[in-house]
């Protein structure tokens, strides 16, 4: 199979999406399927990406304003730049988020070949332009993260045949249980008693992290002796005019630090802003929490904190319900709800000390279910069979 993608910037630091779209070209690379990629902007995981992918192509749009001869002359260069991309048999356009839509549309027709969109979001809108409809109409198979997200995505008029779900998976190599819990602790210079919660994901209104900040400050007054890491940056902030504002994001982190300062936690609260190991931060922490107020399409954090062998508190929102099933869906709590999830807390925290087996309980759940291997076989099959026809 000749696998095209289409991605936004190669970057780690951006989420999931961008994390899931390497994960899914290096998995399918490895399994002998030839891979070109095409892209807006360059980052940290260009050279990576170079170390496996037959053909690169960065542009400068995916779509244009028919209105606007300018974009439509900054969209062409893009589009006509592609010729070149070779096709060869069980050739497969992969379009990693519904804005590139319209682009993968044109590039089919011009190489005569399917394409496919994963949908890894919510549709913010039912209110698509003329592309996107095209798009939609003429894509052979949508990708869903989870079950939720596809019935967010048939709710916009996409016929639920045409959907298929593809869980993520975590590389359960890396993210594993730590060999000394102790030796951990004394790196991070926690003391043993301290109990840590921990939030791993962007800064952001939607992740919920108010309600976060609120119920720990409960817990702490509760006279549990806690710490709250707080690993992530602002991202994806937007001004009135819809353009990304890095302003508006350190804005955000600055309300969120003045929050824990009212409410006298201040102590207790660190901002780690970006953690570049993460497996250490699930090892050293008690909970890790994901307290959503959105329609969380799947949540990554989730499955790698479990699989490092910590329990996650999350909302009961969108698709994390599909992870914390079985014994683990009494860890949801209602999404906006501080004392719901303040009480979750107080019930998870001390979970070492009474059920000594749950870490391994949490990891055997995460590898029977929410491995990378699992999510490429799923990926692939799907691409495969719209190869072929």
């Amino acid at each position: 199979m000749h696998f095209i993608g289409l991605e936004n910037e190669l970057s780690s630091f951006r989420g999931g999406q961008e994390l899931n779209m390497f994960e899914i070209c290096n998995g399918l690379s490895q399994r002998g399927h030839n891979i070109s990629l095409i892209y807006l902007k360059s980052g940290n995981l260009l050279e990576e990406y170079r170390k496996f992918c037959n053909y690169l192509r960065q542009i400068n749009s995916y779509e244009f304003n028919r209105y606007k001869i300018n974009e439509l002359l900054y969209f062409l260069p893009g589009i006509f730049s592609t010729i070149n991309i070779p096709v060869i048999k069980n050739s497969v356009i992969f379009c990693n988020a519904y804005d590139f839509i319209f682009f993968a549309y044109v590039l089919s027709i011009m190489k005569n070949i399917p394409f496919v969109c994963y949908f890894q979001i919510p549709p913010f809108s039912k209110n698509f332009n003329y592309q996107k409809l095209l798009g939609f109409k003429n894509s052979k198979r949508f990708i869903t993260v989870s079950n939720q997200t596809k019935l967010d995505w048939v709710k916009c008029g996409i016929k639920e045949d045409k959907f298929d779900v593809v869980y993520n998976g975590t590389k359960i190599e890396k993210y594993k249980l730590s060999e000394n819990f102790f030796y951990v602790r004394n790196k991070w210079n926690i003391p043993e008693n301290i109990r840590v919660v921990s939030y791993v994901g962007r800064l952001d209104k939607d992740k919920g992290l108010e309600t976060l900040i609120g119920a720990f400050s409960l817990l702490v007054k509760s006279g549990i002796d806690a710490k709250l890491l707080i690993a992530g940056n602002p991202i994806l902030h937007f001004a009135a005019d819809g353009k990304e504002n890095p302003e508006e994001g350190e804005k955000y982190k600055r309300f969120l630090k003045q929050l824990s300062i009212d409410l006298g936690i201040e102590k207790n609260v660190d901002f780690l802003g970006h953690v570049a190991d993460t497996v250490s931060l699930y090892q050293v922490s008690d909970v890790t929490v994901l307290p959503s107020q959105w329609s969380e399409p799947f949540g990554r954090v989730i499955i790698e904190s479990m699989a490092c062998g910590t329990p996650v508190v999350a909302s009961r929102i969108g698709g994390i319900p599909e992870i914390l099933t079985g014994e683990f869906q009494q860890w949801l709590f209602e999404p906006g709800n501080q004392l719901d999830l303040a009480d979750k807390l107080h019930w998870m925290i001390h979970w070492r000390d009474r059920d000594s087996h749950l870490a391994h309980r949490c990891r055997e759940h995460i590898l029977g279910k929410f491995t990378i291997d699992k999510m490429i076989d799923g990926i692939e099959k799907v691409l495969l069979q719209v190869a072929k026809k």
